[in-house]
């Protein structure tokens, strides 16, 4: 089963250096994430997700590749490419793994302009390990919601808020 956390932060780059902070841990198998995103409300109020991986260009690129080898079958592998990465994008565009888009969309609809979170779907971690290397955001961040049990989410706020230190 897979914990959700969801950390805010004032200003968009803290958000982006987490997520690379937590892909940096996950090469170091310390980590193991489902999903990673942040999200970002420009000074319009627009809400913006930056996903990971793009399911769009994943799509295309699957699609294009069945496509070119069902072409081939049929003498036209040029078509087939063509044909299988219009049908991969259009599909990577309707897909949603991980964290749920709306819900996401809609936690950040009351962020302030500026402000950006961080949303995490983890499968595993080494927790001890994890909550060290993320030691550099200490009280730059806000925990808004996890399915963390409550000692998990107690030391993670400690680290992330700096309470009680």
């Amino acid at each position: 089963m897979s914990n959700l956390v969801v950390i805010s932060f004032p200003e968009e780059q803290l958000a982006f250096e987490m997520r690379a902070e937590l892909v940096k841990l996950q090469k170091e198998y310390l980590i193991d994430m489902e999903d990673v995103v942040v999200v970002t409300k420009d000074a319009a109020g627009k809400v913006k997700l930056h996903q990971a991986v793009s399911l769009t260009s994943m799509g295309a690129i699957g699609g294009g590749f069945w496509g070119m080898l069902i072409g081939m079958l049929f003498l036209n592998p040029l078509l087939g490419a063509a044909v299988g990465a219009g049908a991969g994008a259009l599909s990577g565009k309707l897909t949603d793994i991980g964290v749920n888009d709306q819900f996401m969309k809609e936690l950040a609809s009351h962020f302030k302009p500026g402000c950006s979170a961080v949303f995490v779907l983890v499968r595993k971690a080494t927790n001890d390990k994890v909550l060290d290397a993320l030691h550099s955001f200490q009280g730059k961040g806000k925990v808004l919601q996890t399915s963390l049990t409550k000692v998990e989410e107690a030391e993670l706020r400690k680290v992330i808020e700096g309470d009680g230190e």
